[in-house]
């Protein structure tokens, strides 16, 4: 008989079990705190993918011979939707197979969620262009070496990372009494072009990164974080912005507004980018961000709506650890309510994909392949339809036009599957003693093995985690 913690611990925190995952765990609790409490090593399946620097260059230097072809007679658009296609699209395909083949095998499913969590907090999304080809390597390079530290420090590289930047427009804000505002006032053909502020990165650290919509901030502390900001930039450019690695991380200094500046009461003195990094980290120790953190993790490994004297423990361990992740995660284990054996969360179409991998322990296909299952469930990957992310509860996910795509889509899956292992060996394997009368009965009427896997995927000990 298999422990309701265990299947708990490979459903709830992990990524669903493959076959001869629940008789591994042995302790539940024991089994997901030695997977946070490792020191972290990158999958071997990242190695092989090209840095985000390397691609940014190559999409802005695109941009550059579109503006060439233009002067050129060329068709512009066509010249740089091909280098899309040729150059970046690929990068990106590489990365959603990648990910996806991690998810279908690795050890540690809890740090695996765990990425995702974060990825899906700080969210940047392929539908824009110029994140097309880094999105994928925004979580590894600012996700997932910090998923078990510090969240400053997590909280520091994700504001840093060019997919963040170039996602937020950073890249175009200028202070108005900055250096490079002044030397483009002299030039006669930018005496009408406005240059100014963009507020999209400050408000979304205020808003979604760190204190939450209703966590304490004015429009005020927007513009002032804003203009503290001024100069977060992308290394490369023409002229006088030729400065930095190009596709890299740079600070601009010509681009800051100078001048001391008020966030949520604070002062911050001129400093640079240091400035920047200062209201950050009293960002990342307010009590709001403790709130908001505790609360989205509790949703997401709880229930749509968790207990408040959960969140409020969360969040103790935040304050107490000063955004120590392990410190939190520890606590979120330690919640009773964590491990209650109704199955809570509905699975979001990219948990159902890679679960259903898991389940039969088959590799994924290419990433094309993936994308377009993943599109076709309603949730293409890296391609959140704002910077809020991927919602996190089931009404999000459970109409009945989703459901539809889902048995299809187990439909489809089944047919190419079913040779590989009888179904009802599946359902013993991966759900255990959680399997129902009703769904065992299905299972044990279905005409065939391809009808008794499609039957065991859409059941609700199979949907739901």
């Amino acid at each position: 008989m298999v422990k309701s913690t265990v299947l708990i611990a490979a459903q709830r925190f992990g990524l669903g079990a493959r076959p001869g995952d629940l008789g591994k765990i042995g302790d539940a609790r024991g089994w997901l705190e030695h997977q946070v409490s490792a020191s972290y090593k990158a999958p071997p399946e990242t190695a092989q993918l090209t840095d985000s620097a390397t691609i940014l260059a190559a999409y802005v230097k695109a941009r550059k011979d579109r503006r060439d072809a233009k002067k050129d007679g060329g068709d512009p658009v066509k010249q740089v939707a091909n280098t899309i296609r040729e150059e970046i699209l690929p990068h990106y395909l590489a990365q959603v197979e990648a990910r996806t083949r991690i998810a279908a095998t690795t050890e540690q499913p809890f740090r695996e969620r765990l990425v995702y969590f974060w990825t899906n907090h700080f969210a940047v999304s392929v539908d824009k262009p110029v994140v097309s080809g880094i999105a994928g390597s925004f979580e590894n390079e600012a996700i997932r070496p910090h998923v078990t530290g510090h969240f400053a420090d997590l909280l520091l590289a994700v504001e840093q990372h060019p997919a963040m930047i170039t996602y937020l427009d950073n890249e175009f804000s200028i202070g108005p009494n900055s250096k490079l505002a002044a030397l483009a006032r002299r030039r006669p053909r930018a005496a009408n072009r406005k240059v100014d502020i963009n507020e999209n990165l400050g408000r979304e650290i205020l808003e979604l990164h760190t204190l939450g919509v209703d966590g304490g901030y004015t429009q005020a502390d927007v513009t002032s974080f804003a203009k503290v900001l001024t100069g977060w930039s992308v290394g490369g450019g023409e002229g006088r912005l030729a400065e930095g690695k190009p596709g890299a991380w740079h600070y601009r200094d010509n681009a800051h507004e100078p001048g001391t500046h008020t966030v949520l009461g604070a002062q911050y003195k001129e400093s640079g980018e240091s400035q920047g990094k200062a209201v950050l980290h009293d960002l990342a120790r307010h009590p709001s961000t403790a709130r908001h953190l505790a609360t989205k993790l509790a949703r997401h490994f709880i229930a749509d709506d968790p207990p408040a004297e959960s969140v409020d423990r969360i969040a103790k361990a935040y304050t107490a650890s000063d955004g120590n992740l392990k410190k939190v995660y520890a606590a979120l284990i330690a919640e009773d309510a964590a491990w209650n054996p109704a199955p809570a969360k509905y699975k979001t179409p990219y948990e159902f994909v890679t679960s259903s991998l898991r389940a039969l322990a088959i590799e994924p296909p290419e990433g094309r392949k993936l994308v377009a299952s993943c599109e076709t469930l309603g949730q293409r990957t890296y391609s959140p339809g704002s910077p809020a992310g991927w919602p996190d509860t089931a009404r999000d996910w459970d109409g009945a036009d989703a459901l539809m795509k889902r048995v299809e889509w187990s439909l489809a899956f089944a047919d190419r599957t079913a040779a590989l292992r009888d179904a009802r060996q599946v359902a013993s394997d991966v759900l255990g003693d959680s399997v129902s009368p009703a769904t065992a009965r299905a299972l044990g009427r279905a005409e065939s093995n391809s009808q008794a896997l499609a039957l065991l995927l859409m059941s609700p000990e199979f949907q739901r985690r």
